[in-house]
């Protein structure tokens, strides 16, 4: 089984700024959510975890592996979007005339900013990282989880579901949220 989690929240998540490869730390409530999450999914094992090595998936995975004998095993291909020069500004969402706005409303279509990445871009590396080192382990058998970001997440949906880009946000990737990926591909 394959399962993926959106790392807790940050500051910035709080204060709608766009992180992409910034590295941001959990606030005290991410931190709270990652336990949470933690004492929820308790009675999933996880033979392996891949994460995105920007510091707010890896306090997420420690956290919400704690106790547990995982390894955690970070992978650059996960991190997040980068969104280059646009890193940090707010209201990227409302305002349609914002450059990065495409990415939210028209994926198929966002070519990237200065120093940034493409939607294309990044289905590329997350494909990359399933085919080289989760789906070998899927088909032994193992339970494998993924703890990364909302971007990079909802790009390893679209390729592990074979889904058009067009439906690159059909999931809601809530922060914490532990998702099934194998649930969704029987729907």
């Amino acid at each position: 089984m394959l399962y993926i989690i959106r790392h807790g929240k940050t500051d910035w998540n709080v204060a709608k700024k766009l992180q992409g490869w910034t590295d941001i730390p959990l606030n005290e409530q991410g931190i709270s959510m990652a336990r949470e999450a933690a004492k929820e999914n308790k009675e999933i094992a996880f033979d392996i975890c891949f994460c995105s090595p920007l510091t707010r998936a890896r306090q997420t995975a420690e956290l919400f592996l704690e106790g547990r004998d995982t390894p955690i095993i970070i992978d650059e291909r996960i991190k997040e979007m980068s969104f280059g020069e646009y890193e940090g500004i707010t209201n990227y969402f409302e305002d349609s005339s914002c450059p990065v706005n495409v990415f939210f409303t028209d994926p198929k279509n966002y070519k990237g900013s200065k120093n940034g990445e493409s939607t294309k871009d990044l289905l590329a590396r997350t494909k990359d990282f399933l085919e080289d080192k989760v789906y070998p382990l899927l088909k032994e058998g193992n339970n494998v989880l993924i703890v990364g970001h909302g971007a990079a997440n909802s790009s390893i949906i679209c390729n592990y579901l074979n889904r058009d880009v067009d439906d690159f946000w059909k999931e809601s990737i809530a922060n914490c949220k532990l998702i099934n990926l194998d649930d969704l591909k029987a729907n």
